[in-house]
C-alpha cells in the first residue's frame, strides 16, 4: 500500500517524476514507414511531466501525426482527423492509468503509415481476458492512482467504458495481451 501511495504522490504531485522513475514517460515516435527497424523518423518526442502533462503532450503528439480530411467541411476548414480524438483520449487514458508502474519501462506510442500503436508495461491484471473488457469489466491495477485521476486530472471515471467508447468511436482497432512478453498493445488502424 506504501508503494502504491508514494508511485500515485510521484505521478501526480512531483515537478519531475522521471528524475525519481526513469521510465515513467512516454516514448513517441512517427515512422515514414511499417516497419518499426526503420532508419528514419518524421516526428519523435520524449513526452515525460505529471500524468496530465504525458496525456496532454502524447495526445498533440499524435494529433499532429494524424492526417486531416475535408470531409463535407468547407475548402476554408481545419479538417477533421482521420481517426477520431477520442480514440486516442481514451486509450492513452487507460496506458497511464493501468500500466504496471513496477515494470521499468516507458509507454511506446508509435504512429506508422497504416496503424497506431500504444504499447503499456504489463499484461491485463489477474484472470482479466479482452472479452471480459469487452463485456465491461474492469480490474484496477493502480486504485489510489484511478481514484486520484477520477477527480478531473484526467478523463477518467473507472466505469469500465473508455474501451468501448473507443471502439464505438472506431471499430478498428486489436487489442494484444502479451503475457509472456509483458506488454498490453493497442493497434488503432488508420483508413486507407
Amino acid at each position: 500500500m506504501r508503494e502504491d501511495l508514494n508511485l500515485a504522490g510521484v505521478l501526480l504531485f512531483s515537478k519531475h517524476p522521471d528524475w525519481i522513475k526513469p521510465a515513467f514517460i512516454i516514448k513517441a515516435v512517427s515512422l515514414p514507414s511499417t516497419a518499426l527497424q526503420d532508419s528514419k523518423y518524421n516526428d519523435r518526442e520524449d513526452i515525460s511531466g505529471r500524468l496530465r502533462e504525458q496525456f496532454e503532450q502524447s495526445l498533440a503528439f499524435i494529433m499532429r501525426n494524424l492526417h486531416k480530411r475535408q470531409g463535407e467541411q468547407s475548402f476554408n476548414s481545419i479538417g477533421e482527423p482521420e481517426v477520431p480524438r477520442t480514440v486516442f483520449e481514451e486509450l492513452l487514458v487507460n496506458a497511464l492509468i493501468h500500466r504496471d508502474y513496477f515494470i521499468s519501462a516507458p509507454i511506446r506510442v508509435l504512429v506508422f503509415t497504416d496503424r497506431i500503436e500504444i504499447i503499456s508495461p504489463g499484461h491485463l491484471p489477474n484472470h482479466l481476458t479482452f472479452e471480459k473488457v469487452k463485456a465491461g469489466n474492469s480490474n484496477l491495477r493502480n486504485p489510489i492512482l484511478a481514484s486520484f485521476v477520477a477527480k478531473n486530472i484526467l478523463p477518467y471515471r473507472g466505469l469500465g467504458s473508455g474501451i468501448l467508447r473507443a471502439l464505438a468511436a472506431w471499430p478498428p482497432i486489436d487489442f494484444e495481451d502479451q503475457r509472456e512478453a509483458n506488454l498490453f498493445r493497442v493497434t488503432i488502424w488508420r483508413p486507407h
